[in-house]
């Protein structure tokens, strides 16, 4: 019989999209070692929006500055710019939400399927001091005193790999999560969505905007349309997971059905061509406040459900989840201490970003369905929002994600 590989860690994340990816570039900032493990070979895709939001510029910018300016803005085939959004509303009225002409100097969104930007953020792992494992999957999880055993496969066959420290960043359906007993679905805080590529979508705005459309029929849900270079669209379609099984709705079915029947959608879609079958997912949002750390364990991004309620944007709140995840860990190794005690504020930490979207989401739950859409109607119709979002919030937004260090707080 051939005996597995074995390997001796002292950190080892299971995960290497955004969060993990994120946790271990800033563990290689601090000179701190460690294993990523991944069951995927990179590039692969992901079932997402593909929508990168200024929490995402944020940490590209404390990975290396030049990252917008000269890689992002630059690989034109694999990244798409925009300066706002667009809301359709219920009744197809259009609002667009753009940065002045004179401000647009740093993008504020990016659009790049998965398979683009996970590859890029895996790049950017200092390999002289992760051990990058990809294609190698974690099958089985156990802890003897404090030392957790991962066992699993890799591309030359078994592999055992014992390490003091573990970290889920390996997404809604994680492991570690399974193993901790906490793989649970907390319907007032999920949502079920779909995606599918397509080509020659029309009436696109020439500054790509993202666009957000509120079918009347369907309260608690959205219809997405972004942009991706080349003249596609990630297009796709989210629902509150409480509304979803009250009403018994197949979110797919919804989908299909809102490209074919829907009004304001038919003309965008007369003459587009899918560019895939629709894929769907299940998004883990922010606001159970899960206790995301242990004794010699954290968890990040989907694996803590660190999805924005309100947007359903999960790529840069996973990432700050490992930028801050770095941080704790620098002082644990610093004072050789990986007790529990040296993460108490740690949940805080990642999800005091989180505070206004999460009382806003719990706000939306309480009313009726009908008055959320009254209420979509009615508050992205005045001037007064448009011109709060234009040229208040989204300035400031920008000159945070470009300009202010990302404030930890251990203590």
């Amino acid at each position: 019989m051939i005996q597995p590989q074995k390997i001796k860690t002292s950190i080892c994340i299971i995960g290497a999209g955004p969060a993990g990816s994120t946790a271990s570039i800033f563990l290689c900032k601090a000179g701190i070692q460690h294993m990523i493990v991944d069951a995927a070979s990179f590039p692969r895709d992901k079932v997402c929006g593909d929508g990168l939001d200024l929490n995402t510029i944020r940490v590209l910018n404390h990975i290396d500055p030049a990252i917008i300016e000269k890689e992002l803005s630059v690989k034109k085939d694999q990244f798409t710019s925009s300066q706002g959004f667009r809301f359709i509303l219920p009744s197809g009225r259009k609002v667009d939400i753009m940065r002045r002409q004179n401000d647009a100097i740093q993008p504020m969104f990016f659009v790049s399927k998965r398979i683009d930007f996970d590859n890029l953020l895996l790049s950017k792992i200092d390999r002289s001091i992760a051990d990058v494992r990809l294609a190698t999957r974690i099958e089985t999880i156990s802890r003897t005193g404090k030392t957790w055993k991962l066992e699993g496969e890799g591309p030359d066959g078994k592999i055992e790999i014992e390490t003091g420290f573990l970290i889920g960043a390996d997404g809604d359906h994680s492991i570690v999560l399974r193993h901790l007993g906490e793989r649970t679905i907390d319907r007032n805080n999920y949502a079920g969505a779909v995606r599918q590529y397509w080509s020659g979508v029309e009436g696109m705005h020439t500054d790509n905007l993202l666009e957000v459309y509120f079918p009347k029929r369907l309260p608690l849900s959205y219809f997405w349309i972004f942009p991706l270079p080349g003249g596609k669209a990630n297009v796709g379609y989210g629902m509150a997971s409480n509304y979803v099984a009250r009403n018994n709705i197949n979110v797919r079915k919804e989908f299909e059905e809102l490209i074919k029947t829907d009004p304001v959608l038919i003309p965008r879609f007369k003459n587009a061509k899918p560019d895939e079958t629709v894929k769907g997912w299940g998004i883990p949002m922010s606001g159970k406040n899960r206790k995301a750390y242990g004794e010699g364990w954290l968890l990040l991004g989907d694996a803590a459900s660190m999805v924005c309620p309100t947007s359903g944007e999960g790529i840069g709140s996973g990432m700050l989840s490992g930028y801050v995840a770095a941080k704790f860990l620098q002082r644990a190794v610093q004072q050789n201490d990986f007790s529990e005690k040296m993460f108490t504020n740690y949940n805080r930490e990642i999800h005091k970003r989180l505070k206004t979207e999460e009382k806003v989401y719990r706000f939306v739950n309480s009313i009726p369905p009908k008055v959320f859409s009254i209420g979509i109607n009615t508050i992205l119709s005045t001037r007064l929002f448009k011109y709060w979002m234009s040229n208040k919030a989204m300035k400031k937004w920008v000159d945070t994600a470009y300009n202010k260090e990302i404030e930890v707080r251990l203590t």
